[in-house]
C-alpha cells in the first residue's frame, strides 16, 4: 500500500477523535495484529472504534481522558500519515520508530503548530504538536500506548502488543524531591498570604481563599485536581478507640482511589474560619455539596434562608483557577523576597518557578522532617492504597491521626 500524501494530516483533522473518519482502505478491518479467535470483548469495528472504547473507561476523569486521547490520536494519526497503515497492523519496529518521531516530529510543517501555539480544532493551523517532546514526555506517552496496546489485546481486538517487546528498564532508586519549599520558603509564602489587604469585603473575601486554599494542600497534602473535586460533605467526625472524637476528609483522588486524610484540629480551624467568613455555619453538614474552595461571592446553600430553595449550587473552581490562585502566591512572595535585598534573588526566582503541587511535596517532606512515620505519610498522602483487610487498619489510622495532628502544623 502506498503512502498518503504528506498534507492528508490535514483531511483527517480538524475532528476529534470522537468524529474522526478514517478512510476506508485503512479503518483496521485487514489489520495484520488484529485477533482472529473470534472472542473479541468489544464490538469495535476498526481501530477507532476501539480506540473510543478504551477512552470511554476515563470519561469520568477529564484530566486523564484529554491525555489518553491526545496520545492515541497522534500515533493514530501518524500511523496513517507516515506509513499508510491501519494502527492494528503496528509492529514493534514501528512503534520504535514513533517513539524517536516524538523527540522530533517531521516534517515540522506538517505535525507541530506554527510558534508552538495552541491553535482551536477547526483552525487550519492546528497540529498535533506544539514542538518536540522531551525525554520525560516521550516515555510517558508510550507508557499511555502501552496502556493502549495491551488493553486492546486483553480486549480481544488485537493478536499481541507491540511495545511489550520493548526493553525493561532498569528499577533505579527514584531521586529525592527536589520540588519543595524548605522552611524558610514556606514561612516566606505564609508572611506573605498575612500581608494580603483585607480592607474590603472583596480583598477579605481572597485572603480568606487563599488561607484556606494554602492550609488545604499542605495540611490535607491534596492535589491541586482533589481541592477542585471534592466538596466540604466529605469531612466526617468518628470516635477512635480512645474515645476521642477526630476529624476526617474523604478524597476522591487519582485513578479513582479513595483515601481518609486526616482532618487535624488546626485544618478544622481554618475550615471554620473559612466557612465562617462566608457566612455559612462553621462546620459542614453530611453530604453537603459545597465545593472545598469556592469563587469568590459564591455560597453554600446551607448558608441561605432554610426556606428558599437555592437557585443554583455553586460550581467548584477548575483546577486551572486553582492553579492561577497559587503561582500568583508564590509570585507576591517573591517580589516580598526581592523587596529584601538581593541576596534573596536566588530564592524568590525558585518560588516563581514553584506550582501547587510543590506545596503536595512540601507536606511530604515537613512531615518526614518531624519524623511522622514514611508509612503514615504515604497514606496520608495517598501513594500506595490503604488495606481494607487489614486487622490493624483502624488501629493504624487513629496513631497516624495523632502523629499528623501533633506533629505536621501550619502555625499560622
Amino acid at each position: 500500500m502506498s503512502n498518503p500524501p504528506k498534507n492528508s494530516l490535514v483531511a483527517l483533522q480538524p475532528a476529534p477523535l470522537e468524529t474522526l473518519a478514517i478512510p476506508a482502505a485503512l479503518d483496521g478491518h485487514a489489520g495484520t495484529n488484529r485477533a482472529t479467535d473470534g472472542h473479541a470483548q468489544v464490538a469495535a469495528a476498526n481501530d477507532l472504534d476501539a480506540i473510543r472504547a478504551w477512552l470511554g473507561r476515563f470519561a469520568d476523569t477529564p484530566t486523564t481522558f484529554e491525555n489518553y486521547r491526545k496520545e492515541a490520536e497522534r500515533l493514530l494519526l501518524w500511523s496513517l500519515v507516515e506509513l499508510g497503515k491501519p494502527l492494528s497492523s503496528l509492529t514493534h519496529e514501528d512503534c520504535l520508530r514513533y517513539q524517536r518521531f516524538l523527540s522530533d516530529p517531521q516534517p515540522a510543517a506538517v505535525w507541530v503548530a506554527g510558534g508552538g501555539r495552541k491553535h482551536p480544532r477547526g483552525d487550519a493551523r492546528w497540529r498535533p504538536f506544539y514542538g518536540p517532546l522531551s525525554a520525560a514526555s516521550a516515555r510517558q506517552a508510550m507508557v499511555i500506548l502501552n496502556a493502549l496496546f495491551s488493553w486492546l489485546v486483553q480486549a480481544g481486538y488485537l493478536a499481541g502488543n507491540p511495545l511489550a517487546l520493548s526493553r525493561q528498564r532498569t528499577r533505579k532508586t527514584a531521586p529525592r524531591i527536589t520540588r519543595y519549599l524548605e522552611p524558610g520558603l514556606w514561612q516566606a509564602v505564609k508572611d506573605f498570604i498575612a500581608s494580603m489587604p483585607q480592607d474590603t469585603a472583596r480583598a477579605r473575601a481572597h485572603y480568606h481563599r487563599v488561607r484556606w486554599l494554602f492550609t488545604l494542600l499542605y495540611l490535607g497534602g491534596l492535589r491541586i485536581a482533589e481541592a477542585g473535586s471534592n466538596t466540604m460533605g466529605q469531612f466526617f467526625v468518628r470516635r477512635d478507640t480512645d474515645g476521642t472524637m477526630r476529624w476526617w476528609l474523604t478524597v476522591h483522588g487519582k485513578g479513582d482511589r479513595e483515601r481518609l486524610v486526616p482532618a487535624t484540629r488546626e485544618l478544622m480551624t481554618e475550615l471554620a474560619r473559612y466557612r465562617q467568613s462566608l457566612g455559612m455555619t462553621a462546620l459542614p453538614s453530611p453530604h453537603e455539596t459545597t465545593p472545598l474552595v469556592l469563587p469568590i461571592g459564591s455560597t453554600s446553600e446551607t448558608s441561605r434562608d432554610q426556606d428558599a430553595k437555592p437557585s443554583h449550587r455553586p460550581l467548584p473552581l477548575t483546577r486551572a483557577a486553582l492553579h492561577t490562585i497559587v503561582k500568583r502566591v508564590f509570585a507576591g512572595a517573591a517580589r516580598q523576597l526581592r523587596e529584601r535585598g538581593a541576596e534573596f534573588e536566588a530564592r524568590a526566582a525558585l518560588l516563581e518557578q514553584a506550582s501547587a503541587h510543590w506545596l503536595r511535596h512540601t507536606a511530604g517532606s515537613h512531615m518526614a522532617d518531624q519524623q511522622v512515620d514514611l508509612r503514615l505519610v504515604r497514606d496520608n498522602l495517598g501513594h500506595v492504597s490503604l488495606s481494607t483487610t487489614s486487622l490493624y487498619l483502624h488501629a493504624d489510622d487513629d496513631r497516624r491521626h495523632h502523629e499528623t495532628d501533633e506533629k505536621h502544623r501550619i502555625d499560622w
